[in-house]
């Protein structure tokens, strides 16, 4: 595989019981169905995994948390991966302290430790709860884990299919700088950008991004949601900044965390909302579905008995295939996009 890649630099918790009681939470076990056939031509493939960071108490893992993880290498042994897109919140409740803390090794390096997955990469942004602790260390933890890459707060890939002509643009953004921290448990939406100039520097960036790609693919990554129906809904500062962008330059998918469930969603330019939160935790929320325009759900999944899941992706030079899958290896979903015509 060619890769050119480009970089631009750039709640409190403290409910024990309750994250114990996620920790040891039973798995209902599902019926695995066989996955999706393997495309005989040329492809880029990546999973996209959110919201999968732990718990701050011993074991300092879920027990959805590492089906997920086993499931992941699983997928990645039977249909191969370039790359791992995790979208934030990579450590709860209050990110880590240093490069050195020990969440990287019990939290990451132990849980999702399939052979397959040794040696891909791992393409890393923020959540709101990985910036209530020291994210600059979480970008220094690149230097010293093989895997881990997060060179800066936000910043953007390009990646060739191979033995194609056509190539795949991701621009990753740092969705807490652009709108705000957010108090999970008591206010829905970002509490405002803490730092306005960053929050405008990250904005004119991203419009000269999109602007000049020329790529057939072009996928735009951040931690909050542009659209979703359930507990946190549709992020109102991404509506106003990022959405009318996404449209103008003809994005082909926006990817994102943070609800903790399945969501996917497409709007009337046929742009794709691969909503990807359920690493860690599910909850089974449609609070804000009557925020979201009629006829943009086309997967919900959020039922707690599911353990949780990640979307995989395969793109070829014809077309971009999205995959849900759950723990147990069940397909819940699938859908396709096509390239950009340009």
């Amino acid at each position: 595989m060619c890769i050119v890649q480009t970089i631009a630099a750039s709640t409190r918790f403290t409910m024990e019981k309750f994250v114990l009681l996620l920790a040891v939470l039973p798995y209902v076990a599902l019926k695995s169905l066989s996955y999706p056939p393997a495309d005989s031509e040329p492809s880029l493939s990546f999973a996209v995994i959110g919201d999968w960071g732990g718990i701050p108490l011993p074991p300092y893992f879920t027990k959805q948390e590492t089906l997920v993880a086993d499931e992941l290498g699983k997928t990645v042994a039977k249909w191969g991966a370039d790359f791992i897109l995790s979208v934030g919140d990579n450590f709860y409740y209050e990110g880590v302290t240093d490069v050195a803390d020990f969440r990287f090794k019990t939290t990451f390096e132990s849980v999702f430790d399939a052979e397959s997955l040794s040696h891909v990469p791992w393409y890393v942004i923020a959540g709101n709860h990985d910036h209530n602790g020291n994210i600059t260390a979480q970008m220094a933890y690149s230097n010293v884990s093989s895997r881990w890459r997060f060179p800066a707060l936000y910043y953007d890939l390009s990646f060739k299919i191979p033995a194609t002509n056509a190539s795949v643009r991701l621009i990753l953004l740092d969705t807490i700088v652009l709108c705000g921290n957010s108090d999970d448990f008591h206010r829905e939406q970002p509490l405002g950008a803490a730092n306005p100039k960053m929050a405008d520097e990250q904005l004119v960036w991203l419009t000269e991004k999109l602007r000049t790609a020329k790529e057939e693919y072009l996928l735009v990554a951040g931690h909050y949601p542009v659209w979703s129906i359930a507990e946190h809904g549709p992020t109102s500062c991404l509506l106003e900044h990022v959405e009318p962008l996404l449209k103008k330059y003809r994005v082909t998918a926006f990817l994102s965390g943070h609800d903790h469930n399945m969501q996917y969603l497409q709007d009337d330019h046929g742009i794709g909302y691969v909503l990807s939160g359920a690493g860690n935790f599910m909850e089974n929320s449609r609070k804000h579905e009557d925020e979201v325009p009629q006829g943009y759900l086309r997967f919900f999944q959020g039922e707690e008995d599911i353990m949780g899941g990640f979307v995989y992706v395969n793109l070829t030079a014809k077309e971009m295939n999205i995959t849900y899958i759950q723990s147990g290896g069940k397909s819940s979903f699938h859908t396709k996009l096509f390239p950009r015509v340009l």
